[in-house]
């Protein structure tokens, strides 16, 4: 550290506070609190830790900090939040964004409410599910519930605009409110029952529902008693492959954490009704953070995201400001929630059992970590780099048959996705099918920004042999960057020719590298050249999607180009136009009911 740091140091007090760490642009990169500001301050600028090489590299980017003091270590806590709000810090961000995460959805201000997934919590006032730790987790949730509740399963669009029944209706799967007179009130029980199973409480259904089937059957009503009946058997097939971990059948979240090698992972192990229904991993990179730093900032974020509080969470470490966590956990469920670190009996068992499976989903992602460095490392020498391959860019083309032709980047960092650097490229100006001409533009365009905008690859990859190859060298020698980075071409095997492997081409070379003692270097090249095709393959077709869909308009007798153009004008696309009403479509300019009736008709036959 810098001598005027360490003054700087010395003159901050032992009292509580919040430092925020800048780097050598001044930018804020970090904001922590602390009981002891000085304390604190003292573990990043004085004492010397056996830190991972990331850590090391992180602390070396502190060049300066500010310290504000507070009255209180609850005053600081509250600041740190306000202060990572305003300026977002790069190594503040533990849990990623809720969008992130699979969540269910419920409308309880429409007549008939449909399930929906979503990935964004909205201010709607709508009820929120979740988050769910992957899609298989909230698909098997979702499907579930679409076997057990006769809530309809379409879309409002369609809802909207159904003039009779669908299936799922034939099969006794929904009440079919589209089309038939379906009391509100009859519709919202199976919305309560569905609310009272996504919280877990199972049983609490299974209850009310027996005492429907007895009703029902009393009355003579056997037809909806036997309805009632499979429905309780649906549900308790269910539980019986739930696990009951928590005898008391109280709602509890247990978390623990686990860290080793500049690393950690947070597992959430979801209890309702005593019964484990979901657990959650979340990795993280521990970065400037003291563990309770970690814990107490992810109870923090991961709670502001959910809508739903459990009475007790049970935590395998002590935490900062436990209290004043309380205290907002409390205010914002209504009930008094709790959080605590047993030390003996069932709980304990339970706050163990988490530990053991945060401890086994860390050692697994330090072993695949591992395993993409030795591949980064193979690589490297493969292609006689003098550096790390740490970022590789690779580009793909996509059209069919000369329609609509795009390209792709992708880029790996660390031999990992990083899909915040992906590209997405409209090829311009070319009326006729040439892949050459495809790649020459698109490389053209993207090396011609300035690597202060985009940083320049340590690896570019084309997907292609030599001719690709070459393609991408005379670009580089064009834009006057050759050295700044190496180029190599990926081309598929000719099994025709009995090759039993994808050849790699670098410049300078006719003949493809000997990859037979470097299979690693070879998959982990061949990983990015498929996520590139694959990320062209997929926006090609969204395009030509659109395209027909746009087509569409021109099927629909009395809607020419002065009216197409005044309704994609006003809608921006198709999806916003299916959404809309008859009424809303008939008011525009040139617009009638007819006319929306066979828009809005023609537009959900195409679906």
């Amino acid at each position: 550290m810098t001598r005027p740091i360490i003054e700087k140091y010395r003159q901050a007090p032992n009292a509580p506070g919040v430092y925020l760490m800048k780097d050598a642009k001044g930018r804020i990169i970090y904001v922590g609190k602390a009981k002891d500001l000085k304390k604190r301050l003292s573990s990043y600028l004085v004492k010397k830790k056996n830190y991972d090489p990331k850590t090391a590299a992180l602390i070396e980017m502190i060049k300066d900090f500010e310290i504000i003091i507070t009255s209180s270590g609850h005053e600081a806590f509250i600041l740190e939040s306000n202060l990572i709000k305003e300026h977002n810090p790069k190594y503040n961000v533990i849990l990623k964004d809720g969008k992130n995460y699979p969540l269910l959805r419920i409308d309880m201000n429409e007549t008939y409410p449909a399930i929906q997934r979503v990935r964004k919590i909205k201010n709607d006032r709508a009820l929120y599910f979740g988050p769910y730790s992957s899609s298989h987790s909230v698909n098997k949730t979702l499907k579930q519930i679409q076997k057990i509740f006769k809530l309809r399963k379409c879309k409002n669009t369609q809802f909207k605009n159904r003039s009779r029944p669908c299936l799922n209706f034939q099969i006794k799967a929904c009440l079919g409110p589209c089309c038939n007179d379906v009391s509100p009130a009859e519709y919202k029980k199976q919305v309560q029952d569905t609310i009272l199973f996504l919280k877990g409480k199972s049983g609490q259904v299974v209850k009310k529902l027996k005492t429907n089937m007895m009703v029902f059957s009393s009355s003579m009503e056997y037809e909806k008693a036997a309805q009632m009946r499979d429905t309780i058997v649906a549900i308790e097939n269910i539980m019986e492959k739930q696990v009951v971990v928590s005898p008391d059948l109280k709602d509890r979240d247990i978390i623990a954490f686990a860290a080793g090698k500049g690393r950690g992972v947070i597992v959430d192990m979801a209890v309702r009704s005593g019964y484990l229904i979901d657990t959650a991993h979340y990795p993280l990179d521990l970065g400037f953070k003291e563990p309770d730093e970690i814990l107490s900032a992810f109870l923090a974020q991961y709670y502001k995201n959910s809508l739903f509080l459990p009475s007790f969470i049970l935590l395998n470490q002590e935490i900062e400001n436990s209290e004043f966590l309380e205290h907002l956990f409390t205010e914002k469920k209504g009930k008094k929630v709790t959080i605590n670190i047993p030390i003996r009996g069932e709980k304990r068992r339970l706050v163990e059992m988490a530990h053991i499976n945060a401890l086994r989903e860390l050692e697994k992602r330090l072993l695949k970590e591992e395993a993409e460095r030795a591949s980064i490392l193979m690589l490297k020498e493969l292609l006689g780099m003098e550096k790390l391959p740490s970022r590789i860019e690779c580009f793909d083309n996509s059209n069919l048959s000369g329609q609509d032709p795009v390209s792709s980047m992708v880029v790996f960092k660390d031999g990992r996705p990083d899909k915040n650097g992906y590209r997405k490229f409209i090829i311009r100006d070319l009326d006729f099918q040439d892949d050459y001409a495809y790649m020459y533009q698109v490389l053209s365009r993207r090396f011609s920004k300035d690597p202060s905008e985009m940083a320049y690859p340590d690896l570019l990859v084309v997907d292609g042999g030599k001719g690709q190859l070459g393609m991408a060298v005379a670009v580089i020698k064009d834009l006057n960057i050759e050295n700044r980075f190496l180029v190599a071409g990926l081309a598929k095997k000719n099994e025709a020719k009995g090759e039993k492997f994808d050849k790699i081409y670098i410049p300078g070379r006719s003949n493809p590298l000997n990859t037979t003692q470097a299979k690693k270097a070879l998959y982990l090249l061949q990983q990015v050249r498929d996520e590139a095709h694959r990320f062209a393959i997929t926006f090609q077709r969204k395009r030509r999607e659109k395209r027909a869909q746009l087509s569409v308009l021109d099927t629909i007798p009395g809607i020419g180009p002065k009216k197409k153009k005044v309704l994609l004008k006003h809608f921006k696309g198709i999806a916003k136009m299916k959404a809309a009403s008859i009424d809303e479509i008939a008011k525009l300019s040139g617009m009638n009911k007819p006319l929306a009736k066979a828009l809005i008709h023609t537009l959900n036959r195409n679906d």
